[in-house]
Order: structure tokens, then sequence, then C-alpha cells
């Protein structure tokens, strides 16, 4: 490449610079252009004077307006706030009744009780309250401890388990770990268990198992495997299983029994936000 002076190509005038007698021109920036890039050039000076710009060493400039947008987002949050605590406070001074029978309210609550619901339930219960193995599904009617809108808020408020002078306590006992049963027993009652949702596979087993239960399971359970939600005894006759239905997994819980926790809320949520949260779960399609 050949580097010369800059020399004129016809009537326009050339950088100097040509690659196999190609020529490269020196065209002038359109005015337009220039007057726009001017432009942006005031507007910036203009800007880091009227607004906060330039961080220094423990803050940054407040600029000419004093304008502060984490001042606009906190004044924005509190009028939120003051215009939540209108009903919220309704929401605390009403019972769960007149709440659901006010459209408006109940509107109100059931948006609170979602998202309190994705903030502290979900981890355990699944975004969707479908549960898991240990995690009960709060979308179908089984109930350990009844389904209504008051026994759903009372058990949200004090817990299953929890320390809390009214949460819900109840103990099966471990019966092979106590020896309170033999490894065999443990296997028939588990093969009755089964054969009260039709799921038996050996039915000498599940015979001998019947007096095992009647003996032992039905105080709490019933004679009939019902369930008995005072207890928080699960009914043992349906298809629901909170840790699972397959004879390992009975055998397991005869053997060591099972101890699942909720915590008390009402010591870590507030009034309002605890009815939210049971007016919720139970419009979830389980709420008896």
């Amino acid at each position: 490449m050949a580097k010369e002076k800059a020399k004129t190509s016809g009537s326009t005038e050339t950088t100097g610079h040509s690659w196999d007698g190609i020529a490269e021109l020196n065209n002038p920036l359109p005015k337009w252009w220039l007057y726009t890039f001017y432009a942006t050039i005031i507007w910036a000076i203009g800007y880091w004077i009227v607004y906060p710009a330039w961080p220094t060493v423990s803050s940054y400039t407040k600029g000419y307006f004093g304008y502060s947008q984490r001042e606009r987002v906190s004044e924005d949050l509190a009028q939120s706030q003051a215009e939540k605590a209108v009903f919220r406070d309704k929401i605390a001074a009403a019972d769960l009744e007149a709440i659901k029978a006010d459209p408006e309210l109940l509107n109100f609550a059931l948006a609170g009780g979602a998202a309190a619901f994705g903030d502290n339930c979900a981890p355990c219960h699944g975004r969707g309250a479908q549960g898991g193995a240990g995690y009960p599904n709060l979308r179908d009617d089984a109930w350990l401890w009844g389904g209504t809108l008051d026994a759903i808020h009372q058990t949200i408020q004090h817990g299953i388990r929890a320390e809390d002078d009214q949460t819900h306590m109840s103990q099966m006992p471990a019966f092979g770990k106590l020896g309170m049963l033999k490894p065999n027993q443990v296997s028939d009652a588990a093969e009755f268990v089964m054969s009260l949702s039709g799921n038996a596979d050996d039915e000498e087993a599940a015979a001998r198992g019947k007096e095992i239960f009647a003996t032992n399971c039905a105080a709490c359970h019933g004679p009939d495997g019902m369930g008995n939600q005072a207890l928080g005894a699960p009914n043992l006759t349906d298809q629901l299983w909170l840790y699972g239905g397959d004879k390992a997994t009975i055998v397991e819980t005869i053997t060591n029994s099972r101890a699942g926790m909720m915590p008390a809320w009402a010591g870590r949520l507030d009034p309002a936000t605890v009815k939210e949260l049971a007016i919720y779960v139970h419009s979830l399609g389980g709420g008896q």
C-alpha cells in the first residue's frame, strides 16, 4: 500500500492512501450528523449538571434537580403499602367467613395468600401446592387435621409438632424399632394396610395382619382404617399416601414411624397474612 500526500481525485480530496490504484476519499461528514453529535455532547453535559451522574468516594453528585430514583421507588412502595393497609386492616379485623363473603376482600386475600405461599410454603409443598414425599398435596381432599377454613387456619397458625402451645401433636409408635412387633408381624400388618385400598398381594398375610392392626393400629386409624382427623391419623383406605403406598414404604413407616413437622407461622407472619394463606390454601380445590 502506498501512502501519499493528500491530493484531489477529480473534485474530491483524498486522504493520500491508495491500494492497487484505488484511492481513499476524504469526504466530509454530513452536517446533520455533526450537529446531532454536538447536540448529544451538550445533552450529556446538561445531564451531568441536573441529574445524579458522577460517583464520589462515599456518595455521588446529587445534580441540580436533586432527583433520586431510589427515593421515588421508596415513595411508590410507601404509597402501595398505604393502599394495601386499608384492606389488610379489614382482613385482620374480619373473620374468615366474612372475608370469603366479601368479593373485594376475597380477591385481595387470594392475591396476598398466593404471594405469601410462594415465599413461605412453596419450598416444601411446591409452587403448585402439589406436595411430595412427606409433604402433603394441598389440592386433594385428604386432610390429616381437617380441611375447613378454620382447620386450615389453625394448622397454619400453630403448625404440626412445632414449638407452639397449641400445635397439632400426635405420635405414631415405632412398632418395629421399639420391639412392639416382630419383623414378620410388621410385614403382615403392612399387607393388611395395603388390602384396605385393594392393593394387597398376599391374602393370607393380610388376614394375619388384620388382627395385628385391630390390636395396635385401630385405636388411632379406626377399625375400618378410615383415620381420625382429631388425632391426625390418616385414612388408609384411599389411594393417597403421604410417604408412599408400596409395601417397602409402609413397612418402613410401621417399623420406624414418621414425625413430619410444620412450623407455626403465627409468630413469623402477621395475622392478616395467616388469614390470607388459609383462604388461598382452601381455594386450591381440596378445601372442605
